[in-house]
């Protein structure tokens, strides 16, 4: 599965996470790390001239780090003797992307400023960047978080929403982290930018309902494009623009092609075209509305950056964003 107008955090969000989340705040690295905004966003638009999906990349690596046990580094870990690593883990495996990105940034932030910013903050700098140089808003990123010294492979295979799930089961997930169905359609909005597998659409395409028909809510026009695009025995791996008119582009086209039938995944198209949901209110209106959904993907942003973060002397900041320190 991006980001926006400087919003302040409604006084819920400290209720729901408790005392804990005053101690994220946008100037954490103020006098450790003051670089630390322009060095992420120099490497991120140093790889986008070469990558133009990585934005959308770093952002889901986010995504998918906060909804196993919270913004806390954990999805960058690799295998070892003692850590199963997200990566392998069905939502991430052959398709998250972005690491060495990370990498590169991790690696500017220690040469400016060394142990002191951790992983889990990259990320949500990385994905304010990405954002913003797509042509999105710009927020001030809350921080100081700490990095996890374990990763939760099983986690990541049940706590991540999928592209195959319908809405109730993207609702549960969602607030399972203490996300509401605004930022359920709002995050969903991310999928202005980026790519997207064949293999992870095609039952739509071909046998979506088990007896040979595709998804009735593509319209027609759409499938026979997706189709040449993602013929029955073709690879599953051939990517597909998740926006078909302004792929790189940050802006509220999702919404328009969700009401166009035009939403590549399941999970997207479910958002508007699942009778009486409270989200289609929510899709009209973005749509209708880009300033309106940039402010509440901002929020949005912040609320899931806020998911049970480690702070104070939990964790630890990691030196090298693929291992604990001292392994």
């Amino acid at each position: 599965m991006s980001s926006y107008l400087l919003i302040l955090v409604v006084p819920f969000i400290g209720y729901m996470f408790g005392v804990s989340n005053a101690q994220l705040n946008s100037t954490f690295y103020a006098n450790t790390c003051p670089n630390i905004s322009s060095i992420v966003r120099g490497v991120v638009q140093q790889a986008l001239q070469s990558d133009a999906r990585i934005g959308a990349s770093l952002i889901r690596l986010h995504f998918h780090d906060c909804f196993v046990n919270g913004c806390d580094g954990s999805i960058l870990l690799d295998d070892t003797n003692t850590i199963q690593s997200e990566k392998n883990a069905g939502p991430n495996v052959n398709s998250a992307r972005g690491f060495n990105v990370v990498d590169n940034i991790k690696t500017a932030l220690e040469n400016a400023c060394p142990r002191v910013v951790s992983c889990a903050d990259i990320l949500a700098v990385a994905s304010e960047a990405s954002v913003s140089l797509a042509g999105g808003p710009s927020w001030s990123v809350l921080l100081g978080r700490r990095d996890s010294r374990i990763a939760s492979q099983a986690g990541a295979n049940t706590s991540i929403p999928n592209p195959f799930e319908g809405l109730s089961n993207l609702t549960a997930k969602f607030s399972a982290v203490g996300l509401s169905t605004t930022d359920l359609v709002a995050l969903s909005g991310a999928h202005t930018f980026g790519r997207a597998q064949c293999r992870l659409f095609s039952n739509r395409l071909y046998n979506f309902s088990g007896n040979g028909n595709p998804d009735q809510t593509l319209s027609s026009s759409y499938l026979a494009t997706l189709r040449q695009a993602c013929p029955q025995n073709g690879s599953g791996s051939t990517l597909n623009n998740l926006d078909p008119s302004t792929p790189n582009t940050f802006d509220n086209n999702y919404f328009s092609n969700l009401q166009n039938n035009q939403g590549l995944l399941q999970s997207d198209q479910e958002l508007f075209s699942t009778t009486g949901a409270a989200t289609i209110a929510i899709v009209n209106n973005f749509a209708s509305n880009q300033s309106t959904f940039f402010q509440n993907f901002v929020q949005s942003m912040i609320n899931m950056g806020n998911i049970s973060p480690l702070l104070g002397n939990n964790g630890e900041i990691r030196s090298d964003c693929k291992r604990v320190n001292g392994s």
